[in-house]
């Protein structure tokens, strides 16, 4: 198939940026940034990508349709690899909104590189949709999984007392403060029939920089399963604070209603391959499920996609809107 004269220079500029790139793209590897000196602080390896990705020209509507034609029809590498250097930016836009910690930024960028190299791999150019519109949804998926992958554990609580006061603290203060009165540990202690102590330990633990996945999925169970929730990070200002812990609670509240989307199969093998601290093994599980090692692998893998699209349709319910 043969592209227009236009279009052609742009895959040929990129060609010529960077031959190495486009291999890596080839073979699935991320785009990261190349950090030649490595003494140079975290902000100097971003300034520096930054400046890198500026170099690949943004794309028409028609030049991104004809190179996704080029791919999906050809299987051309080059086009892909086109696709992916002109859209480096909207994966920094996206990973900025999760992120504003400099240090972790370039994890988060290599993590929606990759969701990049997803979405070139699964477009349709004959639906009519840009594909950055398209592609959005499959970075923020991958950046939304790695922050839940790499968040640290604690636990919240164990006894049936810690458990019930985890679940009820956050509303008998929401109650108090309705009323305007000042919801103190000694108040919220007599309110909820604890110790003040008790009161005072579960709230620093809510304010921990941690993750918490052991807390119960409601406030008798004994040893039932857990929730995902994350919780605020350190030396956060209290907008800051607000912004982290709404989006932990969308995060946990995602993960206990996507579980409930799931067959029996799909939610073990979620939990035990996804959610756990260890992970089981794929023999572990063929033995457990009585399927062969690869059912469990190719469950696993639609797990993934089903979890991908489900987050991304939550992000579209809040309403989320990329500027293009």
């Amino acid at each position: 198939m043969k592209s227009n004269g236009k279009g052609s220079s742009r895959v040929k500029e990129s060609k010529a940026l960077n031959r190495d790139d486009s291999k890596a793209a080839a073979q699935g590897e991320p785009l990261t940034p190349a950090v030649r000196n490595t003494s140079v602080v975290p902000f100097d390896s971003l300034t520096a990508y930054m400046r890198e990705i500026r170099r690949y020209p943004k794309l028409t509507r028609e030049e991104e349709h004809e190179l996704a034609v080029r791919y999906k029809e050809d299987k051309d590498i080059e086009a892909a690899y086109s696709l992916v250097s002109s859209n480096l930016w909207l994966v920094v836009k996206l990973a900025k909104e999760y992120e504003r910690s400099a240090r972790n930024l370039l994890d988060l960028i290599q993590e929606g590189n990759i969701g990049l190299m997803e979405a070139v791999k699964n477009y349709d150019p004959y639906r009519g949709v840009r594909f950055p519109s398209y592609a959005v949804w499959w970075v923020k998926a991958f950046i939304i999984r790695y922050m839940i992958a790499n968040l640290r554990i604690v636990k919240v609580g164990t006894t049936q007392a810690q458990r019930k006061l985890f679940f009820n603290l956050h509303k008998e203060k929401e109650k108090l403060e309705r009323m305007g009165i000042y919801p103190g540990p000694k108040l919220l202690a007599e309110k909820l029939n604890v110790k003040e102590s008790e009161v005072v330990e579960m709230e620093q633990r809510l304010g921990s920089p941690d993750l918490s996945v052991d807390a119960p999925l409601s406030p008798d169970d004994e040893g039932g399963g857990s929730l995902l929730g994350v919780l605020a990070s350190g030396e956060l200002s209290s907008e800051e604070l607000v912004e982290r812990k709404e989006r932990a609670e969308f995060i946990r509240k995602g993960f206990d209603d996507f579980a409930e989307t799931l067959k029996d199969r799909e939610r073990i093998i979620f939990q035990k391959r996804m959610l756990s601290e260890e992970k089981a093994t794929l023999q572990e599980l063929s033995d457990e499920l009585s399927i062969s090692r690869e059912r469990v692998r190719q469950i696993e893998n639609r797990v993934k996609e089903k979890l991908q699209k489900f987050f991304s349709e939550r992000l579209d319910e809040q309403g989320e809107e990329l500027d293009l």
